[in-house]
């Protein structure tokens, strides 16, 4: 676990990989990770009905073929079943929409680093408390870098992501409040570059976004 909370606080950009077909995503991970970007979470697919083995098998593919290179996790994660799954897959890190407290639990306890999804003070202390390394601000983009500035202000203990809208344009800006690191989806892992096989353009947006860093 520490190794990977060393990687998260290090690295700060979690690329959110989603819906990204097998035969694309080893490809997408190596032109991200060409890019500065040593983070990818693969996320569970809730509404599909084979969405659990096909997480399944792309993180496990991904810690097979890159493992040495990048840090990979499972988003959206909502059931202790999907935790379970994910570390036997590879896993490193569990990420949540939502916080509950049994998903915690069950993925502290495996040894991997929790990341639930949480919004107000309450959340966020309460995920803390039952163990969680990070907690995910959830959807941010509904209330924007002030909101983080005001509630770090009490709890600033607890390392905190942020995660919804974020891109080139306000990275800096949620950066600068003081949070550890973003999720970033579409504005990275752009899918019509993906599906049209342009990886070189994928790698220089990555690096367009971890140069945001400096």
């Amino acid at each position: 676990m520490e190794d990977t909370i060393k990687c998260i606080k290090e690295n700060k950009i979690i690329a959110i990989v989603r819906g990204i077909g097998s035969d694309k995503i080893i490809m997408t991970a190596e032109a991200l990770y060409a890019g500065g970007i040593k983070l990818i979470e693969v996320t569970f697919d809730q509404s599909s009905a084979t969405g659990n083995q096909d997480t399944f098998e792309a993180i496990k593919n991904l810690s097979l073929c890159l493992g040495d290179k990048i840090c990979v996790g499972a988003g959206t994660v909502m059931t202790v079943e999907q935790v379970e799954l994910a570390v036997k897959a590879g896993a490193k890190y569990i990420i949540s929409p939502n916080f509950d407290a049994d998903v915690v639990v069950k993925t502290v306890g495996l040894g991997v680093v929790s990341i639930p999804g949480v919004l107000t003070p309450t959340e966020i202390t309460n995920a803390y408390n039952v163990g969680a390394s990070f907690v995910k601000i959830f959807p941010v983009d509904a209330f924007g870098p002030q909101y983080i500035k005001s509630i770090r202000s009490p709890v600033s203990h607890i390392p905190m992501l942020a995660v919804g809208g974020i891109d080139l344009d306000n990275l800096r800006l949620y950066m600068d409040t003081g949070i550890v690191g973003v999720g970033v989806g579409s504005s990275l892992v752009n899918k019509k570059l993906i599906s049209e096989g342009r990886f070189h353009e994928l790698t220089e947006l990555a690096k367009r976004f971890c140069d945001r860093l400096e």
